[in-house]
């Protein structure tokens, strides 16, 4: 039998300013502190020349349009942006957001995830959708949202091993950088999140670890 609705009366926009985790922490995006970092992390010599190519902004070349952006981000409360930090050195490495924030249906997304290098295929950027995609569901929404170009392989793969659900493609969706953009659409919702959730908590702990620094994927640790 479907849960009852009856009295559903939506759930809080987001307010947290920070979240703790294992490999990283998040805190609420502050220019003035997490500038110089992201910068280095995002445009410096060791930054991914992928990063920007399915994003609707970027690159940065110059620093007083990186601060412009970042300054942008910073003033809006949707999308509500984190810088991630590691927690080993200290370091700011990437940001990402909750965003499309719809609290009277209790629906939200996680995007903008703009991850540098030291943060990619690391379980710092598994922690850091976990950390986001634990507190809206513990905050009580019901359906949290991934989307991305149907054309970015690694953001479709991405959702699918941290697992969304994917739901489909909104064909000539919107124009990105004088380009069509089909989106594809992936979902997680409140039903569903015990079960990924626990896949998350396996896959992040330390008890996964193999001597060569690998994890099992979050599939594997459901099955």
């Amino acid at each position: 039998m479907p849960t009852s609705l009856a009295n559903w009366k939506g759930v809080p926009a987001p307010t947290v300013q920070r979240l703790e985790g294992r490999f990283i922490r998040l805190e609420k995006l502050d220019p003035a502190r997490h500038g110089d970092d992201l910068f280095n992390a995002l445009q410096g010599p060791g930054a991914d020349p992928k990063l920007w190519d399915y994003l609707p902004y970027g690159p940065f070349p110059e620093r007083s349009t990186f601060d412009a952006w970042l300054n942008n981000h910073a003033a809006h409360n949707d999308p509500y942006f984190f810088s991630v930090i590691d927690r080993a050195t200290g370091q700011v490495q990437g940001i990402l957001s909750l965003m499309s924030i719809v609290p009277e249906q209790g629906r939200i997304e996680i995007g903008h995830v703009t991850f540098g290098a030291p943060m990619q295929r690391s379980p710092k950027s598994t922690e850091a959708v976990y950390l986001l995609a634990k507190h809206a569901f513990e905050q009580g929404y019901r359906r949290l949202e991934w989307k991305c170009n149907n054309a970015n392989a690694r953001s479709k793969y991405a959702a699918e091993r941290l697992g969304f659900s994917f739901e489909g493609v909104f064909r000539q969706h919107t124009v990105v950088k004088g380009k069509n953009r089909d989106t594809a659409w992936y979902s997680i919702i409140d039903s569903e999140w015990p079960k990924v959730g626990a896949g998350f908590e396996e896959w992040l702990s330390e008890g996964n670890q193999s001597g060569d620094g690998q994890v099992k994927t979050l599939a594997e640790c459901r099955a």
